[in-house]
């Protein structure tokens, strides 16, 4: 079974979510990885970086404020 594994990069500024996310990606060859951030430019910069990893990417917006980012592989 796929593990999902949780990155709360909030509060972080860039670089930082970029940085927490790519070692989450170096520990999870496959599955899930949720990324919670607060800003939308630090959506994009994970995104970007997601994508160039070969993950698949998505995000919503949160209820309490924020974004969580799901990156499928």
């Amino acid at each position: 079974m796929a593990e999902t594994v949780e990155v709360d990069a909030r509060g972080l500024s860039c670089p930082q979510p970029v940085i927490e996310t790519k070692k989450a990606i170096e520990k999870t060859s496959s599955g899930e990885i949720h990324v919670l951030v607060d800003t939308m430019t630090s959506v994009m910069n994970v995104s970007r970086f997601a994508k160039n990893q070969g993950w698949k990417v998505n995000y919503e917006e949160l209820p309490e404020g924020g974004f969580k980012i799901i990156l499928r592989k």
